[in-house]
């Protein structure tokens, strides 16, 4: 069992929050250090999301709407009862779900945007309550395919693996109304990828994932709400 920011044992109230905006911030200081642009996927350090690392994850856009995880934090892995890398983002979603996270990841890389999920899990045997959010945050690849940033963040016991979710409200917000915001957080340069293995309990080497060819996901019709700030 564990909960959301990876610390087994009882609630922190405040810490979900905490761990979506160091996440987002840390993005928003990347994105001001490019006067605007998308940040790249080398201006990501690991340090500079510190108490975020087992929650946090750089996907890759395979197709239109879809997308593998690169690199994870070891909360996904507690979800799926797996390591989750190398495997497409919607297998973290019941069928129902998937659908609708096409739409959004899709938004989220054409825009390009920020994208934001409530998230529940159905109850079962061995099974309670869990809630969660999620935040999709577009970065350059260095010349590859482009990329989500973001993390996954939940509240409750986990219970029996795998917790797949199902998607409550979903918003997507175009960066043209979202400009760049500095932050008081550092900015901390390049990070090479290392060919480290995945080790539960080194969250610090969250950055080091093995490839592997994702299955298809489903595709489908579904709804989200686009939203424009002033």
């Amino acid at each position: 069992m564990g909960l959301g920011i990876g610390h087994p044992g009882g609630d922190r109230p405040g810490a979900n929050a905490a761990v979506l905006a160091q996440v987002r911030g840390y993005w928003h200081t990347l994105r001001s250090q490019r006067r605007g642009a998308l940040p790249h996927r080398s201006d990501i350090d690991p340090r500079g999301i510190a108490n975020a690392l087992t929650c946090a994850f750089l996907a890759e856009r395979i197709a239109p709407g879809m997308a593998r995880f690169r690199l994870a934090g070891t909360h996904l892995a507690d979800l799926m009862g797996m390591d989750v890398r190398g495997m497409p983002v919607a297998s973290l979603f019941d069928l129902d779900a998937r659908p609708r996270l096409t739409e959004v990841l899709q938004q989220v890389l054409a825009m390009p945007g920020i994208g934001d999920l409530w998230l529940e899990s159905p109850r079962g045997l061995g099974r309670g309550p869990l809630l969660g959010r999620m935040v999709f945050l577009p970065v350059e690849g260095d010349g590859e395919a482009p990329l989500v940033f973001g993390c996954l963040v939940t509240d409750g016991a986990i219970g029996r693996a795998p917790r797949r979710l199902t998607i409550t409200r979903a918003v997507v917000e175009a960066l043209d109304s979202a400009p760049a915001r500095q932050v008081s957080r550092p900015y901390l340069p390049d990070l090479a990828e290392s060919p480290a293995a995945y080790t539960p309990n080194r969250p610090h080497e969250l950055f080091s994932a093995p490839m592997t060819p994702p299955p298809r996901a489903k595709p489908g019709r579904a709804h989200l709400r686009l939203v424009k700030s002033d």
